[in-house]
């Protein structure tokens, strides 16, 4: 024991122990490697980490908020009250869905001799976003106003079937014959009278329960006449139903609508109303109401600066649009933002995230130009999503001949444009063939919709018309230079010649010498040659007491001489300064039973409106048609989707 005594006196006085043999503490210069890779890694590790979960929320919020694509927004203007409000709309590019083009099986009448055949023809039902990102690699023709408002008439194709009212599973002919009313087999004294009834009841009474013979001599009545029968109200008081064997019943779901966004850049260039800016902008309506209060409100005021930049974000679900959130800007400055909120109220809200698109569409708020976008024009549009979408070049030429008095071609495509278009004999791809026919047509264009039907008359022509049986086509043009800038209007003026009041009782349209100038409607020349201070004239008479009349011409087109025959569209002449003018111009007049009208204002008559039999078999096709279609968006499931 009292060996072991030193040693427990000494424990913990020793020096530390240290790797390598060392004694002492460890020198502050040396660096661990370990410890230093460690470290390292870690770091990377952690940041690695924290990238992925920033990159998934960030990517998360702007599937929520952001539109997927934004089409380039270059200066903005002050535009005109009448103007539309889509022209400055910084807008989401439309993504084609796979459901917009659908192929059915139709059954449908042929006409064969006396006999008429049913049998199911495929036909193809395609709803055109043309805001989409639609590509082709067709060539299609340029704009030319010329060849687009020269009318060929009506076509003539090969007799074409009429859409069933039922569906056949197979082909099935039908022959109607006169009703044999002269012969004698059918005699209307063969039913039994009453006493022979009831002696048949009689007679058969002894297998009849008591009472069954009185119940029997009545007149048969259906049970399902009032309603349930008694074993379904049997059934029904414990809650049960009956369903056939392997039958499951489930909710018709139709497809849903998905919202398109897009944003306006609004800006004050003087001290102004809230009120009166957003209605010049084109915004009205309930939703319109509600921010411009809303805004008062918060900013305890009603009009707005000079400088204020309003960003005012819209929604549009089919033809309806509503302002879900406006910003308020000083120059770059957020000051405010409203929103809509779940309970549809208008509520202040975050400033919205800023891209590059709208940045750079701040820096120039106030330019004196028309904005624009890099959305594609009207014209190429319908081109490039008909030719995606399988229609064949003549088909499209049809489809822009239709809308020709309607839409503005050479304006810029807006979110809510589309085509809706019915078609027949498509090929194994569902795209259209050479025997394809366009038989319905649907355009919404600024908000406005047009429908056209084909129908083919007994001589085998065929042509569109609306919905009440109007033809599509126009039965006048209003400007018969295409190209020409209008420059003068209907009424008193001073003569630039003559240097005195004067009434000017036409329209004048400016383009270069030799535009040509088309007919405004079909008709028999009357005059052609020189009028003293209108120059080089023509004169064409029209149906319903209608005439034109096109002046200062530098030249008339050969074959229009007094008593030929014109169509609408066709050249008659061209531009020039003939007569008492100052520059090239038409100038225009038109006449209604020999009094001067002004050609912008007058109300048109239809070309073309279908009456008597023809617009009852015309009314009966359209029914079809609408019935076909409305059934194939009620039920999704009973067509095959396209690819």
């Amino acid at each position: 024991m009292n060996s072991s005594t030193p040693a427990l006196e000494t424990i913990g006085e020793d020096a530390p122990i240290i790797a390598d043999g060392r004694s002492g503490p460890p020198d502050r210069r040396e660096i661990s490697a370990r410890w230093l890779i460690g470290t390292f890694l870690t770091g990377v590790t952690s940041t690695v980490l924290m990238g992925v979960a920033l990159s998934a929320a960030l990517d998360g919020r702007q599937q929520l908020a952001t539109p997927p694509e934004v089409a380039l927004l270059g200066e903005l203007a002050d535009q005109p009250s009448e103007a539309a409000k889509t022209s400055r709309l910084v807008t989401p590019r439309t993504v084609s869905r796979a459901d917009d083009r659908r192929m059915m099986e139709v059954s449908t009448v042929m006409r064969t001799g006396d006999t008429d055949v049913v049998r199911t023809l495929p036909f193809v039902h395609v709803k055109m976003a043309l805001t989409a990102n639609h590509a082709t690699t067709k060539d299609y023709p340029t704009f030319d106003p010329l060849a687009i408002f020269a009318e060929d008439g009506t076509d003539r194709t090969a007799r074409m079937g009429l859409i069933y009212g039922a569906k056949v599973e197979s082909e099935v002919a039908l022959k109607t014959v006169a009703f044999p009313l002269d012969s004698d087999r059918f005699n209307s004294s063969r039913s039994l009278t009453t006493d022979e009834v009831e002696i048949m009841v009689r007679n058969t009474g002894a297998i009849l329960t008591d009472g069954g013979v009185q119940v029997a001599a009545l007149h048969y009545v259906d049970p399902q006449r009032f309603g349930d029968t008694l074993s379904t109200q049997a059934l029904a008081a414990f809650g049960a139903r009956v369903i056939p064997e392997n039958v499951s019943i489930a909710a018709r779901t139709a497809p849903e609508m998905v919202p398109e966004f897009a944003e306006d850049l609004v800006p004050f260039r003087t001290e102004r109303p809230i009120a009166d800016v957003f209605k010049q902008a084109g915004y009205r309506g309930e939703d319109t109401d509600a921010m411009v209060e809303a805004i008062g409100k918060l900013l305890n005021a009603t009009e707005l600066k000079a400088g204020t930049i309003l960003r005012i974000g819209v929604e549009t679900l089919g033809e309806r649009s509503r302002i879900v959130r406006t910003s308020v800007y000083d120059g770059k400055q957020h000051v405010l933002t409203i929103a809509l909120d779940d309970r549809k109220q208008y509520v202040p809200a975050s400033e919205p995230e800023m891209n590059p698109v709208l940045l750079a569409a701040f820096d120039h708020p106030a330019a004196p130009r028309r904005a624009r976008t890099d959305l594609p024009r009207v014209y190429d549009g319908i081109y490039r999503a008909a030719y995606s979408y399988g229609l064949t070049p003549e088909m499209t030429k049809r489809l822009i001949k239709l809308l020709s008095a309607d839409v503005d071609f050479q304006a810029r495509l807006a979110p809510t444009d589309r085509l809706e278009v019915f078609f027949s004999a498509p090929d194994t791809n569902e795209n259209a063939t050479s025997e394809s026919q366009l038989l319905y047509v649907k355009a919404s264009f600024g908000g406005m919709t047009r429908t056209f039907y084909r129908y083919q008359f007994e001589d085998g022509t065929a042509d569109y018309f609306d919905e009440e049986g109007r033809s599509a086509r126009r039965f006048m043009l209003r400007n018969p230079v295409p190209n020409g800038r209008f420059t003068s209007g209907f009424g008193m003026r001073r003569h630039p010649v003559l240097g005195y009041s004067k009434m000017h009782t036409g329209v004048d349209w400016a383009a270069p010498r030799g535009t040509p100038i088309i007919a405004a409607g079909d008709g028999v020349v009357e005059k052609a040659g020189w009028a003293g201070g209108y120059g080089r004239q023509t004169i064409i008479r029209h149906n319903n007491g209608f005439e034109t009349s096109y002046n200062h011409q530098s030249g008339i087109a050969k074959g229009v001489t007094p008593g030929a025959r014109i169509r609408q569209g066709q050249v008659i002449g061209y531009v020039g300064a003939t007569g008492l003018v100052t520059g090239n111009h038409l100038h225009y007049e038109m006449m209604v039973n020999g009094t001067k009208v002004d050609p912008m204002r007058v109300r048109l008559p239809d070309n073309r409106a279908l009456r008597g039999e023809e617009l009852e078999a015309f009314t009966r096709e359209r029914d079809r048609i609408d019935a076909l279609l409305k059934t194939d968006e009620d039920n999704p499931f009973s067509v095959a989707a396209g690819n």
